[in-house]
């Protein structure tokens, strides 16, 4: 697992020097825990973008802050098939998931598209979000196990995420401020 969160911390190169300057270690750690509920971020590791381990985890769980490339808030926690998953992302290559996985954002997430997995704006065709709000994540180890999931993120229930891809995955829509901590 850890090689993977290397992998995964290493593949984000961060190119702003003022985030670090701009956010202490205390901030990040409130940050990175803010991505989901207190009985997972309370145990997990936190680890920073530039590859710095701000917290020590006893749960297999790892919460990462804000990225800094993105333009919202999106810290994440991850168990063990998302950083897998995560890992195969960053380095555009297929993932290789054995078991289903979870992942939270409970604090929001940045613009992306629903259908395209590396698109960096908005098009006629690839279902731009201009804000993700808080979610679970589900990663699944057969495709087929996504077949009769919605694809349409505007229902208010779950739906399948870059659908057709190798990074396809359930986003479940979390409401309840409750859940944050």
């Amino acid at each position: 697992m850890r090689t993977v969160l290397i992998a995964l911390v290493t593949a984000v190169v961060v190119t702003s020097t003022s985030y670090a300057q701009e956010h202490t270690s205390e901030w990040k750690m409130a940050n990175a825990m803010s991505a989901a509920p207190a009985s997972v971020s309370g145990a997990a590791a936190i680890m920073d973008w530039d590859h710095t381990v701000l917290r020590p985890g006893s749960n297999g769980w790892t919460c990462l802050p804000d990225m800094p490339e993105t333009p919202g808030n999106d810290p994440m926690c991850l168990d063990a098939p998302w950083l897998a998953w995560a890992e195969a992302y960053m380095g555009k290559t297929t993932p290789s998931i054995t078991h289903m996985g979870f992942g939270y954002m409970l604090a929001g997430d940045s613009p992306a598209s629903n259908t395209d997995p590396f698109a960096e704006g908005p098009t006629a065709t690839n279902e731009w979000m201009e804000h993700g709000g808080p979610h679970l994540m589900i990663v699944v180890s057969d495709a087929a196990q996504l077949t009769g999931l919605s694809h349409d993120p505007t229902t208010g229930g779950p739906w399948v995420m870059w659908r057709d891809t190798p990074y396809a995955h359930i986003m479940v829509p979390v409401p309840s401020p409750e859940m944050r901590h």
